[in-house]
């Protein structure tokens, strides 16, 4: 790299640091200020810890959202600037092309792009549970609905409310399938909590109490046990309490690894948001790189207009962009059109789009 590589880098990180700072303090502060009464729970020492530990798990949320946007702004600036400070001109004159000027820039622009896709295998999975928890309810006291699930086995599991804290279901009903030993049977339990994987025999699965019937006649099958009268355990591989509890868009939290292993599960609820999320994480960086050679190019196209009339041309070459995005995803989740064309369809429309454009740079 030339010292005006080197200068031009320092340049966008500058520029990234200083929108990435704005937008996610602005993000915050309007966020926290509308929902400040949902925040006072307790003393104020409680409510500012309540307050720090939510918004330290959802920067990584807010992030996830922004990134490629706050890629595009920080480019932006950093070529606006460099026209603003006639940077540009003189390097042209001397026969330097404007994709070579730009170079360090775009170098930028592929680090930071891909922050988003590590962000999002990365920080998000570790903190999924914590972006799951409301804001009135931080310590998850309070019940929640809780949906029906299939485990490997055959087993389905439907209950009424769980309660996160305690891992617990109330009158979770269970249907076991009729290849079984014990045949086509159901069983109701009164209360069933949720014994995480620790390597114990009873463990990785649900222990029931006041079972209905109490007693079951026959063989049971390896993966479901009596304990005492009207107490079982069953043993689960999948479905845990998370499984039962979690809302519709969890998902969104999860890695590709995850995705995957959801899509090849048998139960066929909610796969079609689940595929067109799937295949748009491999379109992302993509998608990133696009708006990136897009706004470049209508700003460096036309170096004698007003460099904020570029820029907002750049902005609604965006807005038309991210319509076409979402409204692609939109018909990929409602079955109209398939999951892989929906995610990759945005980039076929404005892909050779943004290539044209941003070599038509003025040299």
């Amino acid at each position: 790299m030339t010292t005006l590589d080197r200068l031009y880098f320092v340049s966008y990180v500058r520029s990234y640091l200083i929108v990435l700072t704005s937008l996610l303090s602005l993000y915050i502060i309007v966020d926290l200020f509308t929902n400040l009464d949902e925040f006072t729970l307790g003393t104020m020492a409680e409510n500012l810890r309540h307050i720090v530990r939510y918004y330290t798990a959802n920067v990584a949320k807010i992030f996830n959202q922004l990134s490629e946007l706050i890629t595009l702004i920080a480019a932006m600036f950093s070529v606006a600037w460099m026209q603003r400070s006639n940077e540009l001109l003189p390097q042209l004159s001397a026969g330097v092309s404007t994709q070579r000027v730009v170079r360090p820039i775009l170098a930028g622009c592929l680090v930071t792009i891909l922050m988003g896709p590590l962000n999002q295998e990365l920080f998000i999975p570790a903190v999924a549970d914590e972006l799951q928890k409301p804001r009135k309810d931080p310590n998850q006291e309070k019940a929640v609905p809780v949906r029906g699930a299939f485990d490997p086995s055959g087993v389905h599991l439907e209950g009424y409310v769980g309660y996160p804290k305690e891992r617990k279901v109330l009158d979770l009903c269970l249907t076991f399938p009729d290849d079984s030993p014990t045949g086509m049977l159901h069983l109701t339990a009164r209360e069933a909590v949720y014994v995480p994987p620790a390597g114990g025999p009873q463990s990785g699965g649900w222990k029931l109490y006041q079972t209905t019937p109490d007693s079951v006649e026959g063989k049971l099958p390896a993966y479901f046990e009596r304990v005492s009268s009207g107490v079982y355990f069953l043993r689960t591989t999948e479905v845990d309490f998370e499984a039962l509890t979690s809302t519709g868009n969890s998902f969104l939290y999860a890695s590709t690894a995850r995705l995957r292993d959801a899509l090849a599960r048998p139960d066929s609820r909610r796969q079609a948001n689940v595929a067109v999320v799937f295949h748009m994480r491999f379109t992302r960086p993509l998608v990133g790189v696009l708006l990136v050679l897009m706004g470049l190019g209508v700003i460096l196209r036309d170096q004698n207009k007003n460099v904020f009339v570029n820029v907002g041309l750049c902005l609604i070459l965006c807005v038309v962009f991210y319509i076409v995005f979402y409204g692609c995803k939109f018909l990929g989740e409602n079955d109209i059109l398939a999951p892989a064309p929906a995610a990759w369809l945005p980039v076929l429309i404005f892909g050779p789009f943004a290539f044209v454009l941003f070599d038509a740079a003025h040299t």
